[in-house]
């Protein structure tokens, strides 16, 4: 990290309402959209320059966290939880706003550190899984009786699997790479099942799904763990909390962490769809969600594990027609490589459909 970024952190700390004896200001964790830094002192603090070219508007960004962790915080306060460890806890700036921008019109912010309590990037232990569904689970009951149309779409279209594909479509006929001749069979792929797109946003639509309060990025490392219990205490990364549907959430956690191989493997007979796992997560998210969720969302939870992996797979494939514009690659061909992992989890899902909908249906 430049020296001159973390001489600007050093300068925005004492832009926030702290303890002004604050310690060594330091780089920290592992994400990849925000720049954070640990705050050190008596009291330990994180501080995170957002990132304006993922999130055009940090100030709706930052009204969504402030909205839902205030709810939160009423919430736990009300079942006598912890609310300083069990939500996030934004720290306004001297002016009482969410964000502090500095002299470059970068928009900084802070939250108390949660103590005691590590994420992993991977799966340690199969309660670890167990434990992040549950609290995804947790955080849409709590949130169930939130007006979540009142929250900003922050990136427009997320999970619109139907404007996702036709986007892939485009890129298809544009070919602006030239590649699309050497993947036909990837391509074609995605056509054949082009009628998913439309199921979950035709339900919606239709009113049979109700919009909710959505994570959208439910991976284990976004849930902290406390170091003591093991149990999973509060879920972070709230900046594409936005309106959406709970199968999303779930189907997500599903496509990342219930896959027996990376997301970016090139010996496809290492990936697959690991029914234990999905039974132990859909265990987790429907004993967290405690009844809020209704008959038909639980019923479509293998739809949402579909779709999501179909729709990643897609992103992926159309990155790759584009000329790998959007994921960060490591490889000549790595966004391909992620690609066809989609495509055979998809596969998978669909050999194995009815155990599935039988480990949903056992948890119902």
């Amino acid at each position: 990290m430049k020296a001159e970024l973390l001489d600007r952190a050093k300068d925005a700390v004492h832009h926030f309402c702290i303890e002004k004896e604050t310690g060594a200001v330091c780089p920290w964790g592992s994400g990849h959209i925000n720049d954070t830094f640990l705050v050190e002192g008596d009291t330990r603090y994180i501080l995170q320059r957002m990132n304006r070219s993922i999130f055009a508007n940090p100030l709706q960004v930052m009204e969504n966290i402030v909205g839902v962790t205030s709810f939160l915080k009423e919430k736990i306060r009300s079942s006598g939880g912890d609310e300083i460890r069990q939500t996030l806890t934004v720290i306004l700036s001297e002016d009482g706003k969410s964000v502090y921008q500095d002299a470059f019109e970068d928009c900084w912010r802070m939250y108390y550190m949660i103590e005691d309590a590590v994420c992993y990037n991977q799966v340690q232990t199969e309660q670890d899984f167990y434990e992040a569904a549950k609290a995804f689970g947790d955080f849409g009951r709590l949130l169930s009786d939130y007006p979540a149309e009142t929250l900003h779409e922050t990136i427009p279209g997320f999970h619109d699997t139907r404007a996702r594909y036709e986007a892939f479509q485009r890129a298809v006929e544009e070919d602006v790479c030239g590649r699309a001749g050497n993947v036909r069979e990837e391509i074609s792929f995605f056509q054949e099942r082009k009628d998913i797109t439309s199921v979950l946003g035709q339900m919606q639509a239709e009113g049979k799904l109700p919009l909710r309060v959505t994570h959208n990025d439910t991976k284990l490392n976004n849930i902290m763990i406390d170091k003591m219990t093991g149990k999973g205490i509060c879920v972070i990364d709230l900046d594409t909390v936005m309106p959406g549907l709970a199968v999303h959430d779930f189907g997500d956690s599903i496509r990342f962490g219930a896959n027996t191989g990376a997301e970016d493997e090139t010996d496809l007979s290492k990936v697959s769809l690991d029914l234990h796992l999905f039974d132990l997560y859909t265990k987790g998210f429907l004993e967290g969600s405690q009844g809020s969720l209704t008959d038909l969302e639980i019923a479509m939870l293998p739809m949402g594990a579909k779709v999501m992996t179909y729709e990643c797979g897609i992103r992926f494939l159309m990155d790759y027609l584009q000329g790998d514009i959007y994921f960060k690659i490591h490889r000549e061909g790595h966004n391909l490589d992620r690609c066809r992992t989609q495509m055979k989890l998809v596969a998978d899902m669909e050999k194995k459909w009815e155990q599935m909908k039988e480990i949903v249906a056992r948890y119902r």
